[in-house]
């Protein structure tokens, strides 16, 4: 899965936390892996817990509209909402492999 466009659309107007985010992408992805053979042995709703606080194995990361990639849950919801152009859902051992540099805002960004 990791790497593979699926080309699916969330509405952040229906949404008005981070948390309610994190719970759509949970459900759109565990209805993706329920038929995945490689996702057997793992459960698919605990392969997407800690999305927001990068505890788990998966982390949602964000594309702004200046091109900069933020952890989701770094700015505010408003400053996030307004600003977000493509939302991604990387491996949380591949966020730390990249290059991290800090934003005027004080939220750090993915180069």
């Amino acid at each position: 899965m990791d790497g593979v466009p699926i080309g699916r659309k969330v509405d952040l107007n229906v949404h008005d936390s981070y948390e309610k985010l994190s719970l759509a992408v949970e459900e759109l992805f565990a209805g993706l892996l329920a038929g995945d053979p490689r996702s057997e042995g793992k459960a698919a709703k605990q392969m997407f817990r800690g999305l927001l606080d990068g505890t788990g194995e998966y982390t949602l990361v964000y594309e702004d509209n200046e091109g900069d990639r933020m952890i989701v849950g770094d700015a505010p919801w408003t400053m996030f909402s307004s600003a977000i152009k493509r939302l991604r859902v990387m491996k949380t051992s591949d966020i730390s492999a990249l290059k991290f540099t800090l934003s005027p805002f004080g939220d750090i960004t993915i180069r």
